[in-house]
Formats: C-alpha cells, sequence, structure tokens
C-alpha cells in the first residue's frame, strides 16, 4: 500500500515538473564547455537562474546555492568569482524607487552573449569550410555566413541565434535568392523600419508578385512607392 502512494506522489511532482520549470536555451547546453567553464560552474548558473525564476529570488547567498549544489560555501564563492572574472556573471545594483532600498542581483547576460559569439563563430567557420569545398557552387552554409556580415553591419551588433536561424530559414526552406534578401534589408534600411519581422513581410510580398531577383524587387518597389506607400 505504501509503496502505491509513492508510486502516486512521484507520478504527480513529475507532472508538476513537467508542466513548468526553468527555461534553458540549447545553444548554453551545447557552449558551456567551449566558453571553459566546468559542469559546476553551469550547474551554479543554472541554480541562479531557477532561484530568480522559480523562487522570485534574485540574489541567493553563496551558502544557499552550496545547500543545492551539494559542496562548500568556499567553492561556490570561488566559481562565482571566477565567473565574474570571466565575465560571464555580474552583479548588477538596483534601487526600489518606492523604498529607497538598494539591492543586488545576478546578471549572466555576459554567458548568453559569449555563447551567441560562439554559435556565430561556429556558422562561419561551417560556411568557410563550405565554400573551401565546393567553390563553384556556393553552399546555403557559406550564403548565410555573408548575409550575417551584411546584417550584423546594418543593424550594428551581432545577431541572436534566433534571427541567424530566421536568415538561414529563408534561403533554405522559402528560397529566397541572396540578392533579394539583400535589397530588402536595404528596403528596411531605406524605410527606417530595421527589423526582422519588417523584412520577412517585404520578402512575403515579393514572393506573391512573383519578384525572383533584385531589378524586378527594384520595379515592385518604385511601383509601390508611387502607389502611395508611406
Amino acid at each position: 500500500m505504501k509503496n502505491d502512494m509513492w508510486k502516486a506522489y512521484a507520478r504527480g511532482m513529475a507532472s508538476v515538473m513537467n508542466d513548468g520549470g526553468v527555461y534553458v536555451p540549447a545553444l548554453l547546453l551545447r557552449s558551456y564547455r567551449q566558453l571553459g567553464m566546468s559542469d559546476s560552474e553551469a550547474m551554479l548558473l543554472l541554480q541562479l537562474m531557477e532561484f530568480r525564476d522559480a523562487g522570485g529570488q534574485e540574489f541567493p547567498t553563496p551558502d544557499e546555492l552550496a545547500e543545492r549544489l551539494g559542496t562548500t560555501t568556499r567553492a561556490v564563492e570561488g566559481m562565482l568569482s571566477r565567473l565574474m572574472k570571466d565575465q560571464l556573471l555580474t552583479i548588477d545594483e538596483q534601487l526600489d524607487p518606492r523604498t529607497g532600498i538598494q539591492s543586488e542581483r545576478y546578471n549572466w547576460s555576459g554567458w548568453l552573449l559569449q555563447a551567441s559569439e560562439w554559435n556565430a563563430g561556429q556558422i562561419k567557420e561551417t560556411a568557410s569550410k563550405a565554400e573551401k569545398t565546393t567553390p563553384i557552387k556556393r553552399s546555403s552554409a557559406a550564403e548565410s555566413a555573408n548575409l550575417f556580415s551584411v546584417f550584423e553591419q546594418e543593424f550594428g551588433r551581432l545577431l541572436s541565434p534566433m534571427e541567424c536561424e530566421t536568415i538561414s530559414g529563408w534561403i533554405d526552406q522559402d528560397r529566397y535568392a541572396e540578392e533579394i534578401i539583400r535589397f530588402a534589408l536595404k528596403e528596411a534600411v531605406f524605410a527606417g523600419k530595421l527589423s526582422f519581422r519588417y523584412i520577412d513581410r517585404i520578402l512575403i510580398e515579393w514572393s506573391r508578385n512573383r519578384v525572383t531577383n533584385e531589378d524586378e524587387a527594384r520595379a515592385h518597389s518604385h511601383k509601390f512607392r508611387g502607389g502611395g506607400r508611406s
């Protein structure tokens, strides 16, 4: 009877865990070793996420973290120090405007940024190898790598993994020509609406009107502006 009770309890807990938790991008799990982090340091960062997202606690103490990780407070302090030295983790100060009380919180955006930079480097390296092995016919990876540079230059920042996937999707899934995508980017810059959503709408519009190259896109855009586009 007791075994059945505990099995039922376990099933209930499994159901609860399946309903919610801490969201961890797959890229973070793929890249943390490449960024020089140990398994313990990666788990420490994940525990910081859990404290914030599930418990609403933005600045857990080393003692609390040590209890979660099954290690010593001194070991946790050493890991925190190294993560901050490598700019994977920072501590932000914030002031409550209502109470005037100052507090601190952990910020792991450095981890996200470094993981994104590592991913971009991997994509570009793959594209470079593809260009060397297939110099006559450019692969979609090579095309997207060149487009990454163009987009990063116009946006003035590194692209996020989601934005990189969007560009790859335009090439591999939607089969848009590279020159069409480049011209759509120019149109977005010209219109002062530099966003992936706006560029995607331009590409969809051209696809519906059977626009297949830059000359046709330019002619369609001039006609559309003449029709009163704002």
